[in-house]
């Protein structure tokens, strides 16, 4: 059967939208996709990012209207959801609780409104509405949870949507399903996740998002903490630090640009510099993913390479060379987020994957076990 999905990723500025046709097997047929602009001026007139709800149901029905995409057409919506706090990866119905949890867990960013634009839709048309591996998925083991710093404790910040749909992808080419293998997969964008899948479930990762992990195009990694404290206590501002641990360093921090094609045509003409820092990324990335593969003892199915940077024939080549000789590598270059929103929502229409109830009860809150230290962030 063919399926008409819509999916939806709302950002700062813009909301994504897709409209897709698809049996669930192979590249799905697409009947829209737009990067929906927001006005600056118009935003600006709503003081917390909640309050775009309506402006944002407006805005996107406008484009499904000058695309001639009737609501009514649409079997099921699926989107990136944010603010649901740290879950079990899958597949979750979109509901009144999701929306309230969303709409009131203090978090000011437009991926809130993910859940409740696509329940308003799913509303209006008596269809089922999805959020599918949400960005806050957390599935550690326990013991990738620790750190040496009493009180500081790894959480899962990764690109989970795309890591877990190339896994997913790459498991079929290889004949068998994603809960069936063990991949190793690594997201290089503007920020890099690298994450061992287990048999479905992501066991370990840096974290993103707080600044763990081999540096990027536009974040500074890990680094050593001692020069860090020193300039916090030297007067350094601390939007200046944050800055360059999620925004200006990486590739952009050392060399001025996080456009690998540009730094490519420096190395070109000769820029050993920008080589040197180039290979240090990938360098970093491959040894991530070499300490991945301890994770899983050695026993992996495949690694995988996906990102705007995992475009990039030189960089992959490098990965390569470092860790094919631990699992086969394939690369997935760019992102397939709004795909893998349509192919969870298919999944979920056919019985193929489990919908699962949303809670709000977080899959780790802290150790509850003796002499545990609380967690600082709790």
């Amino acid at each position: 059967m063919l399926y008409r999905i819509l999916t939806l990723s709302p950002g700062s500025t813009s909301t994504k939208v897709a409209v897709f046709e698809t049996d669930g097997s192979g590249e799905p047929t697409v009947v829209l996709k737009a990067n929906v602009r927001h006005d600056p001026t118009e935003l600006a007139a709503f003081d917390q990012a909640a309050d775009q709800l309506e402006y944002r149901i407006q805005t996107i029905e406008r484009e499904l209207d000058a695309a001639g995409v009737a609501l009514s057409s649409i079997d099921a919506f699926s989107g990136y959801c944010g603010g649901m706090g740290a879950t079990e990866g899958g597949i979750f119905a979109i509901d009144n609780t999701v929306c309230e949890h969303v709409l009131n867990c203090g978090m000011n960013h437009p991926a809130i409104l993910g859940a409740p634009i696509l329940h308003a839709f799913a509303q209006q048309v008596g269809k089922p509405a999805y959020a599918v591996n949400q960005p806050d998925t957390d599935e550690l083991a326990d013991v990738a949870r620790i750190t040496g710093y009493p009180g500081v404790y790894r959480k899962s910040h990764v690109h989970c949507l795309n890591q877990k749909e190339v896994a997913i992808r790459f498991a079929a080419e290889l004949g068998i399903s994603y809960e069936e293998g063990n991949f190793v997969v690594a997201h290089v964008g503007g920020g890099l996740s690298v994450a061992a899948h287990r048999q479905g479930r992501m066991v370990d990762a840096n974290d993103v998002l707080e600044g763990s992990g081999p540096f990027a195009p536009n974040r500074s990694g890990d680094v050593p903490l001692r020069p860090v404290v020193g300039l916090c206590y030297d007067g350094a501002v601390k939007a200046d630090v944050m800055n360059v641990i999620g925004k200006t360093g990486g590739l952009k921090g050392l060399v001025g640009t996080d456009d690998t094609m540009e730094i490519e045509r420096r190395i070109a003409a000769g820029d050993e510099w920008a080589h040197l820092c180039l290979d240090a990324m990938a360098y970093q990335t491959g040894k991530a993913i070499g300490a991945f593969a301890a994770v899983l003892g050695g026993r992996i199915d495949g690694i995988v390479l996906t990102g705007g940077v995992s475009n990039d024939e030189y960089f992959v080549d490098y990965i390569r060379k470092m860790v094919g000789w631990i699992a086969p590598i394939r690369a997935y270059g760019g992102d397939f987020e709004m795909e893998a929103l349509a192919a969870g929502a298919v999944r979920a229409l056919t019985g193929a994957e489990q919908v699962m109830t949303y809670t709000g009860k977080p899959t780790w809150t802290g150790f509850d076990l003796p002499g545990a230290p609380a967690d600082i962030e709790g």
